[in-house]
């Protein structure tokens, strides 16, 4: 399966947990919509919490929240990310005036997972209605199997050095097949 994600706005190296999770819900809209297509439509009974030790659910529960990662163990799935990086800054320029690239990028990759714990959250934060359950990209950052940068100027006017655009491009693999993942490659 293949889609793209876009974010607009802050990227700060060592983000905490209010910055990530403020990315975090640019990317549940954006994700929620492709729940709401072909293949995910026809797996909706996986947003579904279950007693029934048989029955698959990909939720999550971390405080007050029920997550729902598209790319988890359970079934089977890893994501490969191509992002086109554009800020207000030349191309190439490693450490620049928004910081560096890799903790600017550590920072997108934390908030596209699932939070390892409560306090991985901002204090205090509560689902919104539309936000349960709540959908990310990943159950865990080490299910990205393959990582492409590509830096470029952002020609737009931005306010910020801190400011980014980002065109993610996903690409989700199967590690085996099995009865929970048919029709997901």
């Amino acid at each position: 399966m293949e889609f793209t994600l876009y974010y607009r706005g802050e990227l700060k190296s060592n983000g905490g947990s209010k910055e990530k999770h403020s990315i975090r819900k640019v990317f549940h809209p954006q994700l929620q919509n492709l729940w709401n297509q072909v293949p995910l439509s026809t797996h909706q009974k996986y947003l579904e919490r279950s007693k029934d030790p048989n029955e698959l659910s990909i939720l999550k529960e971390v405080g007050a929240f029920a997550f729902a990662p598209l790319v988890t163990e359970k079934l089977r799935m890893v994501a490969e990310l191509n992002i086109l990086f554009l800020r207000p800054e030349p191309p190439g320029a490693i450490i620049t005036q928004g910081g560096d690239i890799d903790n600017r990028i550590k920072t997108l990759l934390d908030a596209f997972k699932v939070p390892a714990q409560p306090n991985s959250l901002p204090k205090a934060a509560i689902p919104e209605i539309h936000e349960t359950p709540f959908f990310c990209l990943l159950e865990d950052d080490n299910l990205i199997t393959n990582l492409n940068i590509e830096t470029d100027r952002l020609l737009d006017s931005s306010n910020s050095p801190n400011e980014v655009v980002l065109i993610i491009r996903v690409k989700t693999k199967l590690l085996g097949v099995t009865y929970g993942n048919i029709g997901l490659a």
